[in-house]
């Protein structure tokens, strides 16, 4: 089956054949209260300090290993291959890549309220810390 004969609902992971910036979100689904994407990252592809009001946030390392800190400094958790973090709407986080090895973070997210659109849906992040836009690129599967 290929890519666009999936069934609605139905999607497929690959990890990106090439990486233009340090790090690349696949999506892999959206509806209006729930979304799931694999971030794939290299060091340089951080997060910087944010939190979400609305969404709940569940990640799980797929490949690589990754730091969660819960301010600037001060680290949360360090996981690595099959292992994860719950992070609730309103907490302050941030992730890094660690090692040399390709970080593979499967991210999904629900939230307690509908967003019609995806500029809705980043409405809802709240930056504490500079956002580092050129470190990241977006690829819809």
């Amino acid at each position: 089956m290929t890519e666009n004969s999936l069934p609605k609902g139905v999607f497929r992971y690959e990890r990106p054949a090439s990486m233009e910036k340090p790090r690349v979100i696949q999506w892999l689904t959206k509806t209006d209260r729930l979304f799931a994407t694999v971030q794939v990252t290299r060091r340089g592809g951080e997060t910087n300090l944010h939190l979400h009001e609305h969404l709940d946030g569940f990640w799980f390392v797929l490949n690589g290993r990754v730091r969660f800190y819960s301010d600037e400094t001060t680290l949360y958790a360090e996981l690595g291959k099959n292992e994860g973090i719950s992070v609730p709407r309103g907490q302050k986080y941030w992730f890094e890549a660690v090692g040399d090895e390709t970080l593979e973070l499967l991210q999904v997210e629900c939230s307690d309220i509908p967003f019609k659109t995806h500029d809705e849906l980043m409405k809802d992040r709240v930056d504490f810390t500079p956002t580092k836009g050129n470190a990241m690129q977006t690829n819809v599967t």
